[in-house]
C-alpha cells in the first residue's frame, strides 16, 4: 500500500517538482500551500506523513507542529529547511517532529523518512488502539 503523504511549502515550484518525484516513487501526495491549508486538509484526511517547509508567511512551521501534534499527536511530521540549526533542529524533536530535512531534500532520504513515519504511524495508532480496547474492557467488565 503506497504512502499517503501531505507536502506544505508556500514555494508553488517546489511543491509541484516534490509532488511529481514523491508520485513517481508510488506515493499518493497531497499538497499545501500554507499551514493554515494544511490543518484544514489534516481536519478531513489522514496521512502517514507530512512533509512540511519550516519557513512560511503567516503560521511557520514550527507553530503548524505545536497545533498538529496538539491535535493529532500520532501524525509523523518531517519538517524541511533552508535555514537549519541545531537549535531549531532540537526545539522541533522536542515538539513532536519525526524528523528534520534541509532543502533541497535528497529524493532517496526524504522516500525513506517517509517509509519509516508510516511504520511508526502505524505502532502509534494499534497502540491507541489496544489501549482504547483495554478502557472498554475494564469499564463493561469483560
Amino acid at each position: 500500500m503506497s504512502e499517503k503523504v501531505l507536502l506544505v511549502d508556500d514555494e508553488i515550484e517546489f511543491l509541484e517538482i516534490m509532488s511529481e518525484r514523491m508520485t513517481a516513487r508510488g506515493m499518493e501526495v497531497t499538497t499545501a500551500q500554507s499551514a493554515d491549508q494544511a490543518l484544514a486538509i489534516i481536519a478531513k484526511k489522514s496521512f502517514d506523513a507530512i512533509v512540511m517547509d519550516f519557513q512560511m508567511p503567516g503560521m511557520d512551521g514550527m507553530e503548524a507542529l505545536k497545533t498538529i501534534k496538539n491535535k493529532r499527536p500520532e501524525l509523523q511530521i518531517i519538517l524541511l529547511t533552508g535555514y537549519a540549526t541545531v537549535e531549531k533542529t532540537v526545539e522541533a524533536m522536542k515538539v513532536g517532529a519525526t524528523d528534520f530535512l534541509e532543502k533541497p531534500a535528497d529524493i532517496e532520504a526524504l522516500s525513506n523518512k517517509i517509509k519509516n513515519a508510516k511504520t511508526e504511524k502505524m505502532l502509534i495508532v494499534e497502540k491507541q488502539t489496544e489501549e482504547k480496547i483495554k478502557d472498554i474492557l475494564q469499564r463493561y467488565g469483560g
